[in-house]
């Protein structure tokens, strides 16, 4: 008896502990800058050294205007892509689309029709100008933070979309849908990239971190699950500064490591600035607050455990760190970067 329930015990204190995990993980990045046509020397490097062979590059922003309809909108200068002849590697580029929810609340089935056949035209328009002799286009993910009320008209443009395109589709995926598909639905796509980041509104809980908060991670990710549709993952690798002014909010800025010279810590994440000073081109005054929110290799690691306890993967997929910026791959070395790509291996 003594024996049974010894090994009872065993039984259930190592699946308790058990993983899940992938057998084969794809490094990638998000690309996001509005000038996309060159690589830094600090992220080709980190393309090459990491093995990067997927970018999510965003192409342009779809936004609903009172006069003119849905129309593209922060569209990404894309260049000519010199650094690929350079680069000497198999890279796959995925075109990214960010569809405000507002387009989907006002629009009818004949404009989801018409957003439809523009947005693929664009696409199309953008790869045969820049990169498609060189880099192979496979795959389009659109974003798009759709809710209850949307949700109908955003599963049908992503219906039509597939049918026009004729190419893998893929989207965004927060975890409020992820947690509740009977109530969200399932949206109609080959795979869905789960965003494990930007989990509150930093406007409404000053005192969190709104990039990446463990606590509320675990909250939405609080069972296992296996979704429905293929789940790749996106984490982020970067910090930024929320700004206010007598305040009130002002901007947004993705701050060097300098920047905190001219800050005096006020109380956790937040500080006052020190110095007049310029940075990317905003102007921060003496007296100004500055919300900073950070993020650090510990942080990450815990997420990618609480992820792994909790989302059932496929044997194949994709992770995806936001964003190939210079400034923030200054946060970590290599070494770090790989780790967050392996662990959903092991």
């Amino acid at each position: 008896m003594k024996k049974l329930l010894f090994f009872v015990l065993i039984s259930c204190t190592l699946i308790s502990c058990s993983h899940n995990k992938a057998e084969n993980v794809e490094n990638a990045f998000y690309y996001w800058k509005s000038d996309a046509g060159y690589l830094d020397k600090k992220e080709d490097s980190a393309v090459k050294n990491l093995r990067i062979h997927k970018l999510y590059v965003k192409f342009f922003e779809v936004e609903s205007n009172a006069m003119m309809g849905n129309i593209p909108i922060s569209k990404t200068d894309l260049g000519e892509y010199s650094w690929w002849s350079d680069n000497k590697l198999t890279m796959e580029i995925v075109p990214v689309v960010y569809l405000k929810n507002e387009v989907f609340l006002k629009s009818s089935k004949d404009e989801i029709d018409t957003l439809v056949s523009n947005v693929y035209h664009l696409i199309k328009k953008y790869e045969k100008e820049k990169f498609t002799k060189a880099l192979p286009v496979s795959e389009i993910q659109m974003d798009c933070d759709w809710t209850l009320k949307s949700k109908d008209n955003y599963f049908y443009f992503l219906r039509q979309l597939k049918k026009i395109s004729g190419q893998q589709l893929s989207c965004t995926l927060r975890l409020y849908p992820y947690k509740y598909p009977e109530q969200m639905g399932v949206p109609p796509v080959d795979k869905a990239m789960l965003m494990c980041y930007n989990l509150i509104n930093p406007m409404e809980r000053k005192d969190k971190n709104s990039i990446l908060d463990n606590e509320e991670l675990s909250a939405y990710l609080d069972k296992e699950r296996k979704y429905p549709v293929h789940l790749d993952i996106a984490l982020p690798i970067y910090s930024w500064m929320h700004v206010f002014q007598n305040d009130h909010f002002t901007n947004v800025l993705y701050p060097e490591n300098t920047i905190k010279k001219i800050l005096k810590p006020v109380k956790p994440m937040w500080y006052e600035v020190t110095k007049d000073t310029v940075i990317n081109n905003a102007y921060l005054r003496v007296g100004d607050n500055v919300k900073f929110e950070e993020m650090n290799a510990a942080k990450i690691h815990e997420a990618i455990k609480i992820i792994k306890d909790h989302v059932v993967f496929d044997r194949n997929i994709t992770v995806s760190l936001f964003h190939l910026d210079k400034n923030q791959l200054n946060n970590y070395n290599y070494e770090t970067l790989s780790r967050f790509y392996s662990d959903f291996s092991k």
